[in-house]
This record gives C-alpha cells, structure tokens and sequence, in this order.
C-alpha cells in the first residue's frame, strides 16, 4: 500500500498551452494553480506557451530535469484541431504512460459533456520520476480532473493506494 498518515506537500507546475491566453485570460491557469494551493502544495513555476510542439517540450523537458519538480498540469493543446500538439509534443518524454488517467477522465466528462469527450486527448505519465498530466484547456475540464482524480492522486494520505506515495519508489530499477 503506499497511503500514508500525513500530508506530504508536493511542488508542481503549470503551463498553459494557447495561442490566446495571456496572464491576465488564463483561467485555467490561474483555477490550477488555486487548487493545489489550496490541497496545500506549491507552484513551483507557471508559465503560457504558444501551442508549438518544440516549445511545449523545451518547457517540460527543463522541469522534468529539475529535481525539486515533482510534477506538472499542463491544461490546452488536447484536442484536434491543426495547432492542438501537447500529446506530440510531451509524449515522446514520457517514460512511461498512465492510461487509465486518460481513460477515468473521458467517462468521468461523459457526464458532463457526453459523447464530446471523445474529442479529448488528455492523458498522464512519469518522466524521469515527475508526473505529467496533460489536460483540456477548459476551465471546467481542468476542475474536473483536479477535483475527481489528480487531487486525491497526489495526496499521500489517500487509501487504498496513491501516486504521490509511490515517489520514493521511483527510481527503483
């Protein structure tokens, strides 16, 4: 089992990924970055990047290196339009892929927008012991997978099992 009887603060990152947004629109940023203050970890950097796949990954290969990163939200760039390329961009990074997450979150957004969340590409990995979770860029979907899966995924105390007390097994080879 990897719960644990106390919180273990965590320090996590968020970018945006948009053409648009600018720090004073980014919504979805700023609701991120809000809730996992408020779960009582640290933003340990936030940034927006344009949606360009070498961008996104120069970004997130440099917080990935940086051991005091344990993990990071990276909301925009999931769906299927031209410019949409965080999937290309952070996939190839990852060392190994969460599929479930992906998969919890799609049935959990049925709920809320049917058959539409077929159009979400959204999904999660471990690289170079951080975890990455890749979501909509919405500010509902980003509620949604804080509220429903990541939140209690990075919490230590969360039973039966959870991510973030698995941290200290990472590395194991």
């Amino acid at each position: 089992m990897t719960a644990q009887t106390e919180f273990v603060p965590l320090n996590l990152c968020v970018l945006t990924v948009s053409d648009t947004r600018t720090p004073e629109s980014d919504t979805s940023g700023d609701y991120l970055a809000l809730a996992l203050g408020q779960a009582d970890h640290r933003l340990h950097d936030r940034m927006i990047v344009r949606d360009d796949k070498y961008r996104i990954r120069a970004i997130v290969s440099q917080w990935i290196a940086d051991e005091q990163v344990h993990g990071i939200l990276v909301t925009g760039g999931t769906g299927f339009t031209g410019r949409d390329s965080t999937p290309e961009a952070i996939g190839p990074l990852l060392d190994k892929s969460m599929p479930g997450f992906g998969e919890l979150f799609r049935a959990l957004s049925f709920d809320e927008i049917g058959t539409s969340t077929l159009q979400s590409r959204a999904f999660a990995g471990l690289a170079n012991e951080t975890f990455v979770f890749c979501l909509p860029g919405s500010t509902s979907a980003c509620r949604t997978a804080w509220e429903k899966i990541i939140r209690s995924q990075l919490d230590a105390r969360t039973r039966p099992c959870n991510l973030a007390g698995l941290r200290s097994r990472l590395g194991e080879h």
